[in-house]
């Protein structure tokens, strides 16, 4: 589910159960028959549930040539390419939708990312661990490490995580980028694997969160449309 050069080799498995868990809020987001572009899309565990159950024309960029030969045999829609570098010869808007589910704070420049899916897709999902979650803030200063648990599974000097950020730091990064939040959710996981929905000060009790994302421009040409139309 990751871009990073074939020589650097990450246990994946201890972040799938983690980045499995927003799947089911994702899938609601997809419409049906749309065309849904999985940016670093793994073995292909969500492409197959959004082909299943929305007959989604699916696409997935995925860097690891192992788990793109697993998205093949599945009868998958998926290229070998850098997440970075493959998005150049994308149409904009050609997708109605683009996933970066839990990517984003693992390349060298998210924001020119997160520009180009917002270029190539109507919709963008941004998903990514909340590193202002009250137990990092608490072992932090009672401890002075950083925390290893469900959401953050690897230690400082094995994890793909190359950037942290936290609910407040990207709603301001969508506010400076004029950038529309259709949706957001925020859930606190757990040990137990009982997530739980948050509304009340996600920034402080959230552990990961979702969002939704739509080029402000195109809302103004969208509505420009619907009242040209009535």
């Amino acid at each position: 589910m990751r871009n990073r050069e074939e020589k650097v080799r990450f246990d994946w498995h201890k972040s799938l159960t983690r980045d499995r868990e927003l799947d089911p809020y994702i899938l609601e987001l997809a419409r049906s028959g749309e065309r849904v572009l999985d940016l670093g899309c793994g073995r292909g565990e969500l492409l197959k549930k959004l082909k299943k159950e929305k007959h989604v024309h699916e696409q997935g960029i995925e860097l690891n040539s192992e788990h793109v030969a697993d998205c093949l045999a599945q009868g998958l829609s998926v290229i070998q390419a850098d997440l970075e570098e493959g998005l150049q010869d994308f149409l904009g808007d050609y997708f109605d939708m683009v996933i970066l589910n839990q990517v984003l704070l693992i390349v060298k420049n998210p924001l020119s990312l997160l520009h180009q899916a917002l270029r190539i897709g109507q919709r963008v999902v941004v998903t990514f661990p909340n590193f202002a979650h009250w137990r990092i803030r608490l072992q932090l200063m009672l401890k002075g490490r950083l925390p290893v648990n469900q959401t953050l599974p690897y230690k400082w000097y094995e994890t793909p995580e190359i950037r942290l950020t936290t609910i407040k730091d990207f709603q301001e990064l969508c506010r400076e980028m004029q950038v529309e939040i259709l949706d957001q959710r925020f859930l606190q996981l757990n040990s137990l694997m009982y997530n739980r929905s948050i509304s009340l000060w996600p920034n402080l009790r959230s552990t990961v969160a979702l969002f939704c994302l739509r080029q402000r421009t195109r809302a103004t040409e969208i509505s420009a449309e619907n009242s040209a139309e009535a």
